[in-house]
């Protein structure tokens, strides 16, 4: 019998042909190694949606390695000699097949790599860890950009990238005369009964078994499974890729702020499930959306605004992520240590706007990053509200939530906690952002144009006692100059009443009475 030589290990969001552990797989001399382990899928409690999409799309992708020849060693959660963990199923692994080398690409999170670096001791076999060549910025090239700055601009990051990639360029200049096509990407929504059906997948054979398996074995974890219609193939997240190209890219941009209640998904992409996990190759995506502006099919503000979103942002906090943990998810800059409301595993809130938002994360494992950003991270961050319990509900709800892509969003854009490393100011507001970007106050229980008072909308005095309590450490923000000195010209009174306001809330919020 041919000796083993790799024992190749494909994690959960590594599913991609062109992964770099496969660069020099050889179906007669190699093992692949898959495991759904339960260790991964309870570390935090992740979304039964989360937890169906990557074993399905996991257990599809180990058929496709099959059918290119590789031997795969595949170990589902419920088989009987499951051994819990990636270290305990490669010990297993080696065991058994005796490779003369194991072989992964780097994980997304810094735990799991931690573990990874013990295997050589512990296993007694060479492990080769690769660099995950997926991204286009790599560790180093990310060290470098940021060495001796004081503060992360991620404007000058992606500047960087476009001029890397050539992608919307005209040799060093950008396309368009501008780099960032942002201000014309702030519009509200208005219904539209004509926007395209999204496309969705009924689940197959191998999607019903772990359906079945979730509803089993995670019946206390958040969500529904009855929604679920996620690609599970790399063949059918193209497909969803090929309709966000042809059917909203063109308006992608000037409602990507925008909120309604009865159109969850707008004109997002959909496809940072299909990215993340290793179906779609991300630079090819942005050169897609590309040649639609480059043959008149989408405004270069729709295709710049979303471009930027891949090269810039999701580059960037990956950067930012491995750069500063393991301490960075432990910030928490304004020492907040309010627990996260319970209304946030149900959705049970006469705030519509979080009713809304959460609801829909119940359903489909997803938000789009304003309804993240601004309304339920928002209400976390005025409320004080812990930064790390507000970092586990991300990764724990969204099927797109990877702690390197998570964290960063989390800790340092919405919550502020690592005291602007990454964003300038803090992205609080008032209900009055809410309303102008969204449906949502207009039949809400709370009056977003009271202020004060027991009917008047929570974010409102929340937003001024957010400034007020946190005066000392953010009164010298540039950025918040001006609301700070619109503080100062208040009366005594009425900061009393801002103050009074938030705080009999917050008190009812403590006391888990419906808020």
């Amino acid at each position: 019998m041919t000796p083993i030589r790799h024992l190749i290990l494909i994690l959960g969001d590594q599913l991609s042909t062109g992964i770099s552990s496969l660069a020099d797989a050889d179906p007669a001399q190699d093992v692949v190694l898959m495991c759904e382990v339960m260790a991964e899928a309870t570390y935090v409690r992740h979304h039964k949606q989360k937890i169906a999409f990557i074993f399905s799309a996991m257990r599809h992708f180990a058929e496709e390695l099959r059918e290119k020849g590789f031997r795969v060693r595949y170990t589902r959660l419920d088989d009987g000699d499951n051994a819990g963990s990636f270290g305990a199923e490669v010990l297993r692994a080696v065991a058994d097949v005796a490779p003369q080398t194991i072989v992964v690409t780097e994980p997304g999170e810094w735990r799991v790599l931690d573990d990874m670096k013990h295997w050589q001791a512990e296993l007694r076999c060479p492990v080769e860890i690769r660099p995950d060549s997926r991204f286009l910025c790599s560790h180093a090239t990310f060290r470098q950009w940021a060495a001796g700055r004081r503060d992360f601009t991620m404007e000058f990051f992606y500047r960087e990238m476009r001029r890397r990639t050539g992608l919307l360029m005209e040799g060093d200049a950008p396309i368009g005369g501008r780099w960032n096509f942002d201000s014309e990407n702030r519009n509200p929504a208005r219904p539209d009964l004509f926007r395209p059906q999204r496309k969705r997948f009924p689940p197959d054979a191998i999607s019903r078994e772990v359906i079945a398996l979730v509803a089993e074995r995670f019946e206390g974890h958040i969500g529904r499974l009855d929604r679920f219609g996620f690609a599970v193939t790399r063949a059918q997240a193209e497909e969803v890729q090929d309709a966000f190209i042809a059917d909203y890219l063109p308006h992608f941009g000037e409602t990507q702020d925008a909120m309604l209640a009865a159109d969850p998904f707008l004109n997002h992409a959909l496809l940072s499930f299909y990215i993340n996990i290793g179906f779609l190759d991300p630079l090819a995506v942005c050169r897609a959306a590309e040649r639609e502006y480059l043959e008149g099919r989408a405004p270069i503000a729709a295709v710049e605004g979303f471009i930027r979103q891949i090269i810039g942002w999701r580059e960037y906090v990956r950067g930012v992520y491995w750069l500063k943990m393991p301490g960075y998810v432990e910030s928490n800059f304004f020492g907040n240590t309010r627990g996260l409301p319970g209304f946030y595993w149900t959705g049970e809130t006469d705030m519509r706007c979080l009713a809304t938002v959460i609801g829909e994360t119940i359903e489909h494992a997803y938000a789009h990053h304003i309804q993240r950003l601004m309304v339920t991270g928002n209400f976390a961050l005025l409320a004080g509200v812990d930064p790390y319990a507000v970092h586990e509900w991300y990764l724990e709800v969204y099927a797109d939530a990877y702690e390197w892509v998570e964290a960063p969003n989390v800790i340092g854009m919405s919550q502020f906690a690592d005291g602007g490393l990454l964003g300038s100011k803090p992205y609080a507001a008032s209900g009055n952002y809410i309303s102008k970007m969204s449906d949502y106050c207009e039949t809400c229980r709370y009056d977003v144009r009271k202020k004060t008072g027991e009917d008047a909308c929570p974010f409102n005095a929340l937003y001024w006692d957010f400034l007020d309590r946190n005066g000392a450490a953010l009164s010298g923000n540039r950025r918040l100059a001006q609301p700070y000195a619109t503080w100062q010209r208040m009366s005594d009174q009425k900061r009393h009443e801002y103050r009074a306001s938030a705080q009999g809330f917050l008190k009812r919020l403590d006391a888990g009475e419906r808020v």
